[in-house]
Formats: C-alpha cells, structure tokens, sequence
C-alpha cells in the first residue's frame, strides 16, 4: 500500500475520515481509488477527503469515465469519498460536470465541498437525517 506521510486520520463531527494532502500520488484510476480505500480502509476512516487538484484534470471530464470508476470503488467499499477544493472552472467549463456534481451533493456517498469545515457540517447534517429516519 502506498502512503503519504502527510495523510491523515481525523474525527470530524464523530466521523473518521482519512485527509489526503495535496501532494499525493493523484486519483486517476481505479487502482488508485483501490489504494486509497485500502489505506483509509486500515486506519478504519468511514470517509476520504481528497483535494480536487489530486483528482487531475480526466476525473472532471465525465467522459472519461475517470469520477465514475473511482466513484463506483468507493461505493463498492462503502467508503465516503469527499472531493475538497475549488472546482469552478472545471464546472463552469461543464453542464454535465454541475450537474453531476449537483447530484452528488444530494447523496450520501460522494460530496464535492469547498473546504474541511463544509465536511465537517455536511457530516453533522448527515447524522442528524440518519437519526431521524431510524
């Protein structure tokens, strides 16, 4: 497994997450989601915090299909991935990338946020709709 000295694990809101720096090794492909999610995975993080620059430049290209198959390992792991970052330009250069992103902050499995805070509340919303439901 591959390791960044600079990630690393965090209770935000009582939820552990894994927070990667901004200088990792870049999530591009499945195996690198796989790598990511079994580093997480082992430190016991129920989510991933991904600075948008560590995405590259395919993940925002729907396309590609890059955000799909990194998404679809996260799901299968049932592991939450946050992308963390600043991501006008890529969406203002994309109707389908707004809305995909759109979607996804609906959910409950893929969020694109623009700072660790917005996590952080976004988790505490999230575990008072979980309380609610039960």
């Amino acid at each position: 497994m591959r390791t960044e000295p600079s990630d690393e694990l965090r209770e935000l809101a009582g939820v552990s997450v894994y927070v990667c720096s901004p200088d990792g090794p870049p999530l591009d492909s499945e195996r690198a989601a796989l790598d990511l999610i079994g580093d997480a995975g082992y430190r016991g993080a129920a989510w991933v915090a991904v600075p948008a620059e560590r995405c590259g430049p395919d993940f925002f290209r729907l396309r590609t299909r890059v955000a799909g198959d990194v998404v679809q390992k996260f799901v299968n792991y049932r592991m939450g991935l946050a992308v963390i970052g600043d991501i006008d330009a890529e969406t203002a250069a994309s109707t389908a990338l707004a809305d995909f992103i759109r979607e996804s902050n609906r959910g409950r499995q893929l969020w694109f946020l623009p700072d660790a805070a917005a996590l952080e509340t976004r988790l505490v919303e999230s575990d008072r709709d979980t309380t609610r439901r039960a």
